[in-house]
């Protein structure tokens, strides 16, 4: 019995068919490379149903023919079916690579004028390039002023845009930063009502841009190091090598590049790397 067979339609507000997730599937990994195979047929309903309601529709068939004509429509679906799972210090060890492995050279670099260019890739909420900010500057705010006023740039950019009005807020629930360990919440975190928000010195040091990293990059810097993190596992396998071909293109030579922990360099790159940690690789070519 398939996906959506076993989803009974007493079961659905909608109706929701297999040709319709067929093409909402072949939408996504068209523009942003994502695999919804029949067996993520529950969760692209669930996804979906809160937008077919909000346009006031009654099937999917009838959301598929709006966002035909619709671009911005089509954009909220492709946010409703991004999935943002993310938390603060997650995969903590590639915090600790950085720190241990490049970030010295990379003060060093900016206390005597010279540039430092970093960037998340597939940001989500946030909680990964203020992860990032934190443990490199740890308690010392003073001396995050002075670098920041430096010339660092930090680019942090998802192609959802819901997920990037979070990061810009920088506001979490109190279980949210249950991980940022108590020395960095003291002097990062501010009470936001019943939850907390990322000090504005680190906000403020995001440069935080819409980027679908299927698309064109709008981008000639090259980075000191990338963090893409937990986004292929998304992919298929050519997809994967393609993206980080790119990525492997805009970073330096010395630098790092970070992927989850389920991920892995496809052998058409990972000449151009060493591993120097898990799932921490330099650029060495």
């Amino acid at each position: 019995m398939s996906a959506l067979a076993s989803l009974a339609p007493r079961q659905r507000e909608f109706a929701f068919s297999p040709d319709d997730h067929a093409t909402v599937a072949d939408i996504a990994y068209r523009e942003v490379g994502i695999l919804l195979p029949e067996t993520k047929a529950q969760l692209v309903y669930g996804r979906l149903a809160p937008r077919v309601r909000a346009c006031g529709l009654d099937s999917v068939a009838d959301y598929i023919r709006l966002i035909d004509t619709d671009s911005a429509e089509r954009g909220r679906m492709i946010d409703a079916l991004t999935t943002n799972h993310t938390f603060f210090f997650r995969e903590n060890h590639h915090f600790e690579d950085f720190n241990r492995l490049l970030w010295p050279e990379l003060k060093s670099r900016l206390e005597v004028g010279g540039r430092v260019r970093l960037w998340s890739a597939a940001c989500s909420t946030g909680e990964e390039p203020y992860t990032w900010l934190m443990a490199m500057f740890g308690s010392d705010r003073s001396g995050a002023a002075k670098l920041l006023a430096k010339d660092f740039r930090f680019l942090a950019t998802d192609v959802c845009g819901t997920a990037l009005a979070a990061v810009r807020e920088g506001a979490y629930p109190a279980a949210t930063v249950e991980p940022v360990p108590a020395p960095l919440a003291k002097v990062w975190l501010k009470q936001h009502g019943t939850g907390f928000q990322v000090d504005p010195m680190l906000r403020e040091a995001l440069t935080i841009n819409s980027l679908n990293l299927l698309g064109e990059w709008p981008i000639r810097t090259k980075f000191d190091a990338i963090f893409c993190r937990n986004v292929m596992i998304y992919f298929d396998g050519p997809t994967k090598a393609r993206l980080q071909t790119r990525l492997a293109d805009r970073l330096k030579t010395g630098g790092l590049l970070c992927i989850g922990h389920s991920e892995r360099l496809d052998s058409s790159v990972a000449g151009q790397f060493e591993s120097v940690g898990r799932t921490s690789f330099r650029k060495i070519a």
